[in-house]
């Protein structure tokens, strides 16, 4: 296979489904392959791009195909859609996979390394492990409350279970379950907790990480996270690129000549954008203690905008500044 030029493979857990053309958009291969007579092909293969969806399993697969020596391109599924002509199957997705990929506009997704993706799932998992725990505090709320007994928002009924117990003549099981939802409840908070030592010491050897602890208002989870989704910052080619990613910009909708400009797209990563909005009004309500331009800037804003409008502008400056110190490998000054 010399006349080679693009390669689209189609990504199943057990097949994978290849269209090859050559550099004038002829269908030179149709074929199914196992995960190893997939890599048999392609070292035989002379250097090519392959391009594939950015889904489960992408990311590891473009670092073994680039390590075969071809190029390796991921594309959105959503910019794949379009060019799919026909009814749907494996075949016609590797060949609208090529035909997205030979558009000279086309946006691809840059792969991600093993530890940007190790460090992904950890963030995913204690995101789990802290909506686990909130749902078991509700439950403990709604339990109690359908016998009357009513407790402030938040640990309180975590704190007081035992003293509620003595107080109250509740049912034995019912008392049994809170007292078992308890145990669960603190064992839920030790794997958060195990789990936040490990982006701690995750932390203290990423030097890009430390830098962005230098910006007022993020914190080590959003450090953590900003440093896994920029990494060298190379991936965008400016603050503003970046910052559109995450869909802290307005959503346009203009036409006839008249520009339309309306709230944040909400594109991209959502836990990145609420945690930069939460580190935003973190800086709001302790401004007095951030001199500098941004502060000025913030005090400015709050006497023509809401505090919310403020709070997606600061977020979003944030985002800008979070690039610039990583693309400049700077920290963050007054």
């Amino acid at each position: 296979m010399q006349n080679v030029s693009l390669i689209g493979i189609d990504l199943g857990k057990h097949s994978f489904h290849v269209h090859a053309q050559d550099k004038h958009g002829h269908a030179l291969l149709r074929k199914k392959f196992s995960r190893s007579q997939l890599t048999t092909f392609l070292s035989s293969c002379s250097a090519s791009t392959v391009v594939m969806e950015s889904c489960a399993g992408a990311h590891y697969m473009a670092r073994h195909i680039s390590a075969l020596g071809h190029q390796v391109k991921l594309i959105s599924p959503q910019f794949v859609q379009p060019f799919v002509k026909t009814n749907k199957n494996d075949f016609i997705d590797a060949e609208a996979i090529c035909e997205a990929a030979s558009r000279p506009s086309m946006r691809f997704v840059t792969p991600r390394t093993e530890e940007q993706q190790a460090m992904s799932a950890i963030h995913r998992v204690r995101e789990s492990l802290v909506r686990e725990r909130v749902k078991i505090t509700n439950q403990m709320h709604a339990f109690l409350l359908e016998f009357g007994i009513s407790l402030p928002r938040g640990i309180a009924v975590i704190r007081r279970l035992e003293a509620l117990l003595e107080e109250h003549a509740l049912p034995p099981y019912l008392a049994r379950l809170l007292v078992r939802l308890r145990q669960h409840y603190i064992w839920l908070s030790e794997q958060i907790d195990e789990v936040e030592q490990e982006l701690k010491n995750h932390l203290s050897d990423d030097e890009s990480a430390q830098r962005l602890l230098t910006i007022p208002g993020v914190g080590m989870i959003t450090a953590s996270l900003l440093s896994t989704k920029l990494g060298d910052g190379k991936n965008f080619a400016s603050s503003r690129d970046f910052a559109a990613s995450t869909g802290l910009v307005p959503r346009q909708y203009s036409t006839g000549g008249k520009n339309t400009l309306m709230g944040i797209s909400k594109r991209g990563d959502k836990k990145l954008r609420r945690l930069l909005v939460q580190c935003a009004r973190v800086f709001m309500q302790r401004i007095e203690h951030h001199p500098g331009r941004l502060a000025d800037w913030v005090k400015e804003q709050l006497t023509r905008h809401c505090s919310n409008v403020v709070a997606c502008g600061l977020a979003n400056k944030l985002a800008r500044i979070a690039w610039a110190i990583t693309a400049h490998r700077t920290e963050y000054s007054h």
